[in-house]
């Protein structure tokens, strides 16, 4: 990978970071206003360090050495940088099955968004999905279905990670509907600041996991990975002190994160197939994506002051 090919995959990841994570931003500027003080610079200078390092930096890591344990802690840190032949050949074996779970996923998290998910229309076509949401369920399960028959056809470990994908974003958003109803319940009843911040800290794990796997589509470079979700993860401590209101005008903003998603998850379904797609793809089809909603956002923030 030259540097040019570096540098785009870095601002990629930050930018789909970034706007991935603006529900996290909402949740922790809403939350961190019934703290005191002292919690609030505690969740602000500790709390990056953890979601950053410890999050963002251990989840990709322990990903890439759970799908190829042969590599061991370090190589699997390592892995994509080294010219070794065994290491090559233990990520070409391991990659399919880890692109098309983390495929799976993203895909499965688009269309729960696009069939249930309130939001306010930025294309036409999403009434109609949302008016007939009940059919998210019919569909993730005879997409399922598809990818896993077509996945056996290939091997049988292939089929296997289909179906982890499924299982992983079945669990996650379980944990995400149990934390907004946790949501809920800190505005109204009285909670220590400290259980207030462990919540915080367990619901920024779960937005994480979506930004961690989408990463897989840009690059398997877990020292890129970590230096762009990294930043991402900055800018939104930094949207959660100052800017939050005024990133909540930004009301498509979601939707490109969402589309995104979408064609990340595409992608990675068609490497984790065999098709071979350039590096530079998935950060072009990123920035693409969020600059067209953030453009119709800034269309109708000036139209709702006309």
């Amino acid at each position: 990978m030259d540097i040019f090919t570096m540098i785009l995959v870095v601002i990629g990841l930050a930018v789909f970071e970034s706007i991935n994570s603006i529900d996290n931003a909402v949740i922790n500027a809403e939350v961190l206003d019934t703290v005191g003080p002292k919690a609030r610079k505690w969740f602000l200078t500790w709390g990056i360090f953890f979601a950053v390092f410890v999050v963002r930096g251990l989840l990709p890591f322990i990903i890439v050495w759970s799908a190829i344990p042969a590599l061991g802690p370090i190589g699997a840190l390592t892995a994509t940088f080294s010219s070794d032949p065994k290491i090559i050949g233990a990520i070409e074996a391991a990659a399919p099955v880890l692109l098309l779970g983390a495929g799976v996923f993203l895909l499965f998290l688009f269309l729960h968004w696009i069939f249930l998910e309130t939001k306010r229309f930025g294309l036409k076509i999403e009434k109609f999905f949302y008016e007939n949401g009940l059919w998210f369920y019919a569909s993730t399960s005879l997409l399922l279905v598809l990818i896993t028959w077509e996945a056996l056809k290939v091997n049988p470990l292939l089929a296997f990670g289909a179906t982890i994908g499924a299982a992983g974003f079945f669990i996650t958003h379980g944990f995400k509907e149990n934390a907004e109803r946790a949501e809920i319940e800190l505005k109204t009843v009285k909670r220590s600041d400290m259980s207030k911040l462990l919540y915080l800290e367990m619901i920024d794990m779960a937005f994480s996991i979506d930004g961690v796997l989408g990463a897989f589509a840009f690059t398997f470079a877990i020292p890129l990975i970590l230096v762009g979700n990294g930043l991402g993860a900055l800018v939104v401590r930094q949207i959660t002190l100052s800017n939050i209101e005024h990133i909540k005008k930004y009301v498509f903003l979601k939707h490109g994160a969402m589309y995104s998603v979408l064609a990340l998850g595409v992608v990675m379904i068609l490497e984790g197939f065999g098709l071979h797609v350039p590096s530079y793809v998935s950060p072009l089809l990123t920035f693409a994506t969020i600059g067209y909603f953030f453009v119709m956002s800034k269309k109708d923030i000036a139209q709702s002051l006309a």
